[in-house]
């Protein structure tokens, strides 16, 4: 394909940096076994990634018939999933070496619809800001508007300086990635949460940093 000249890399957070993912299905788990309801992770899992802690929320209402109100129901599933993070939160694997190979060559950020509550037991544990410093930005940011809104990537791009582009996307999501689309940002889809068949929009699949790398070798280097 021809590629543009790369000049920054947008990170999607959950699932792509750190490994939240399974923490989240044990949390929605059992906020609905608590109402005798059980998790079915293939019926909503890909409708939910990416989407506000409320908008995730609206989705289980629907599609298990939960009653109550989404923002307590969405402190409930936060509060759940804050002790799971504390002591369990781990990068991807293979994102450290990744990251350290590239952030000399592009611009860098994390764009996250998680919390912005959360985001600090992330980072006490995994030290997130040593490694983007200021630029890890959520929905807070864009009015909470939830991918597949293009919002949060545009304004990332925004704050690196870098046209929309020449910015590279990369998201775990099937939301995200149509984010990334609606932005006009190239994307690479990491199968690390979703199979690749739920990925299929984004400019190129990759199951690992590794192969990732390895693509992204075949772009044009920035400028």
């Amino acid at each position: 394909m021809n590629w543009p000249a790369i000049q920054a890399i947008i990170f999607d957070a959950e699932g792509v940096v750190i490994d939240t993912e399974p923490l989240w299905d044990e949390a929605q788990r059992l906020l609905l076994e608590r109402r005798g309801v059980a998790y079915d992770r293939a019926r909503v899992k890909h409708l939910i990634a990416g989407k506000s802690a409320v908008d995730g929320i609206a989705i289980l209402q629907r599609d298990f018939n939960i009653a109550g109100v989404p923002q307590e129901l969405a402190k409930e599933r936060n509060d759940t999933v804050r002790g799971l993070i504390a002591g369990r939160v781990q990068f991807i694997p293979g994102f450290p070496e990744f990251f350290a190979r590239i952030q000399d060559r592009y611009k860098t950020c994390i764009a996250t619809s998680m919390a912005p509550e959360l985001l600090p037991l992330v980072n006490e544990r995994l030290h997130l800001n040593d490694l983007f410093g200021d630029r890890i930005f959520s929905l807070a940011d864009v009015g909470n508007r939830s991918k597949p809104d293009p919002a949060l990537f545009l304004f990332a791009a925004q704050k690196l300086a870098t046209p929309p582009a020449h910015c590279l996307v990369i998201e775990d999501s099937p939301n995200g990635i149509e984010a990334a689309k609606r932005a006009k940002m190239y994307c690479f889809g990491l199968a690390t949460t979703f199979p690749p068949a739920l990925l299929q929009d984004a400019t190129e699949v990759v199951a690992s940093y590794q192969e990732l790398e390895r693509t992204l070798q075949f772009a044009a280097l920035p400028a």
